[in-house]
Parts: structure tokens; sequence; C-alpha cells
């Protein structure tokens, strides 16, 4: 715009002082040229401040789950608990040298995709934690994060800061785990009677896992990895054995090792927000006879 104002001072000077045509197109073509010439320099240099997905280096990119079984604790009379093998993932990862004055987060954001969670209780009925959205197909996805560090699975090792401008790159690391460790009432969860009756858990859950640069000013997200990985649990009790020797392992004894897709997965809206999977889910009993019951709503 300033370059047209300066074109029609000097095109009415220019008519007046110089008459001569030939002097007057001259002039123009090379204030014309000039302003153009400006602006492709400056798109130019502000492309090159942007942080780029090419631009962002990672290497040593790992995601397993620990070569062990599910570990059964029989401790306590009222509730069976379980610790599954962790999942672990983490990366070494050099960000670019942040020209502006922005701020940009690095790190692990999850999503639980698929679950199944079912406790039975002989012919009774069984109890089971289930994702309402998910289950009816509503969302593809619900976020996986600590309830705190939205979009983030946390804030610890998780995730790194970084403040611009900075002058040369950053090194650094980011790393999680994750792992089941819940407890199940040996009763029916709904009835006042502490008599054992528990007799079989089996448990499916699909999470997708992204490694993701965020610049918090502007919201940009650069996708750097996406990762798929699955734990299942299959338990078998006999609760009229005596506590201490009524659970055993049945089906698989190691879990499939996670993938590290070859091409990135969009995030979905659900894992960027509120609510998180452990707020969203709901413990229903849901009797052999009978209409199910909610034990624990929602939060």
């Amino acid at each position: 715009m300033h370059g047209l104002i300066v074109l029609t001072l000097v095109e009415s000077q220019s008519a007046v002082l110089f008459p001569r045509p030939g002097r007057l197109t001259w002039l123009l073509l090379t204030i014309t040229f000039t302003c153009t010439a400006m602006g492709c320099i400056q798109s130019i240099a502000c492309n090159k401040s942007r942080i780029k997905r090419e631009n962002i280096v990672v290497y040593d990119l790992s995601a397993t789950i620990d070569h062990c079984p599910t570990v059964i604790e029989e401790n306590s009379p009222i509730v069976l608990r379980y610790k599954t093998p962790y999942f672990k993932a983490s990366a070494r990862i050099v960000m670019p040298p942040i020209s502006r004055n922005e701020t940009w987060v690095v790190g692990w954001i999850q999503a639980c995709t698929q679950m199944e969670f079912y406790n039975t209780y002989g012919d009774v009925g069984m109890s089971s934690w289930e994702l309402p959205q998910l289950r009816e197909g509503l969302v593809r996805a619900i976020s996986d994060s600590d309830g705190v560090s939205y979009p983030w699975y946390g804030n610890t090792t998780e995730t790194v800061t970084i403040v611009g401008p900075t002058s040369k790159p950053s090194r650094f690391i980011v790393s999680m785990n994750d792992n089941f460790y819940p407890s199940v009432t040996w009763a029916v969860p709904v009835s006042e009677s502490n008599t054992p009756l528990l007799t079989n858990i089996k448990r499916d859950q699909s999470f997708t896992t992204w490694l993701v640069a965020l610049n918090t000013t502007s919201r940009e997200k650069i996708l750097l990895h996406t990762i798929k990985w699955r734990m299942r649990v299959d338990i078998a009790v006999d609760p009229s054995l005596p506590l201490g020797s009524r659970a055993r392992l049945v089906g698989r004894v190691h879990q499939d090792q996670p993938r590290v897709l070859t091409r990135m997965e969009p995030i979905t809206a659900n894992a960027m927000g509120r609510p998180n999977a452990n707020d969203a889910q709901v413990l229903m009993w849901r009797p052999r006879r009978g209409p199910p019951l909610v034990v624990i709503p929602s939060k």
C-alpha cells in the first residue's frame, strides 16, 4: 500500500517536472520492481523463521512393552489386584533455534481408542468399566491425559517446554510409561455380602500415542510420530479356593509389542481436551437377569 502511494506522488510530480513519457515510464518501473523485490525478501525471511517438521530431528525413538507377565496380587480379603507390564516410549529430540517470541512444547499425547473391561461373577452377572461415548461410537478416541496437563499425558518427563527466542538448537529427551494396576472386588460390587464370587477378569484396551510439537501461542501442531499399542489381560478365578491361590493367568502371557506407524495419523479433537478416560468412564453392574445399574457414574 505504501508503494502505491509513492507511485502516485512520483507520477504527478514527474508529469510536471519531467513531461517526457520515456523518463516517467522508466521511473515507475524501477519503483515497482523495488517494492515487489522487498516483498519477496520479507516473505522468504518470514518462512525461514517458522519451525517446520523437516527441521525437527527425532532419533533413538523407542516404544516397548516390558517382556514380563501380568502379576496377580491376592493380599486382601476385599479385592484382587493385578499389575500389567509397562508400556514405555522415549525419544531424543533436536529442536531448531526459535527466532520469534513464542513457546513450543514437545511431548507425548495419548488417547484410548477401544476398551473392554469385564469382571464376571459366575452366573450372577458382571461388572464392567465402560466409556459410553466410545462404546456407542460417538467418538473415535478419548484423551488419556493425567487430567491436569491437557492435552499432554503428563508434565514431568513427558514434556519439554522451549521459550523463544533461542540462539541455538535445543536437545532433550521426552519419555512416558503406562500400565494397569486396578482393584477388583471378590464379592459382587452391588451386594452387601462379602462372599467371594469373582470367576473371571477380562480386559482389552487399545491406545494411540503421538509425539507432538505444539506452539502454545498459535496452537499449531507438528506431528512427529504415531504409536499404536494394546494391553490384554485374562484371569481365571476359583472363588472357592483359599485366598492366595484363587487366581491365575490364562491365554497370552506376554503382550504384543507396540507399532510405530510409517504414516502419521491425525490427532482427533477428543484426544486434545476434557474429559479424560478416567473421568469419562462408568462402572456398570450388568446382572444376568434384570436391568443394568450404574455403580459409579462418570465425573
